[in-house]
């Protein structure tokens, strides 16, 4: 019984060591493929955050990544990147381009690897809150009435799409953000964001209230 069980842990140990040397190889390849495709003219990858005025915002041609492993669900990244569909309505900080939709299409296994990589960009500023998804009606009065958040962001009404081409889409944001940084950006958004649209919340808000708009924008589906 001793060997079987000895037997049992090694393998399980050959397991967890053999994909977490798979993990690493994907991470390496994914830094060499997002390298060699450019992918950082577009995309910042190394934080803090740099940019200091209105116009180095507007000169970003797309959204930083170097807080990606914080801000998106691996799986999104994954079906993404083999098969991108747009996010804002308007092409990346304009208010008079619609976004043609045309970023470039990764084969699986470089969405798979580049994946891996981003998903090891994280900021030390992060802090975890617990945030769960949940479509209650405090959140939606924050949101619709007090907020007026659809004015810049899409948001699904029934069977119909409604709301503002500014900011990005939040139809499908369950599948796309987590949860905890949604909430992390609407209590410190010049963390991640200095130079930004949106309104400043701590202050405005309670923390009690940031998480009950976090958590219902969160469960949008």
């Amino acid at each position: 019984m001793k060997i079987k069980l000895g037997f049992v842990v090694i393998s399980a140990m050959a397991l967890l060591f053999g994909s977490a040397s798979l993990v690493q190889a994907g991470v390496a390849e994914g830094k060499q493929v997002f390298s060699a495709k450019n992918c950082g003219s577009c995309h910042q990858t190394e934080g803090p955050a740099r940019e200091k005025t209105i116009e180095d915002q507007l000169a970003k041609k797309g959204p930083e990544l170097w807080y990606a492993g914080n801000k998106f669900h691996k799986a999104f990244l994954q079906k993404w990147l083999a098969d991108p569909k747009p996010i804002r309505g308007m092409e990346y900080y304009s208010l008079t381009k619609k976004n043609a939709g045309n970023h470039p299409k990764l084969a699986k296994g470089e969405a798979d690897n580049v994946t891996e990589y981003l998903m090891t960009l994280v900021s030390p500023d992060f802090k975890a809150a617990g945030i769960k998804p949940k479509n209650a009606p405090q959140g939606r009065l924050l949101f619709e009435k007090k907020q007026g958040c659809y004015g810049c962001h899409e948001v699904k009404k029934g069977a119909k799409v409604m709301g503002g081409l500014t900011g990005p889409t939040m139809v499908g944001i369950s599948e796309r953000v987590q949860p905890d940084w949604i909430y992390a950006y609407l209590s410190n958004p010049k963390v991640f964001k200095p130079v930004k649209d949106m309104p400043t919340y701590a202050g405005i808000l309670s923390d009690s209230e940031i998480k009950m708009l976090a958590a219902f924008v969160s469960s949008l589906k």
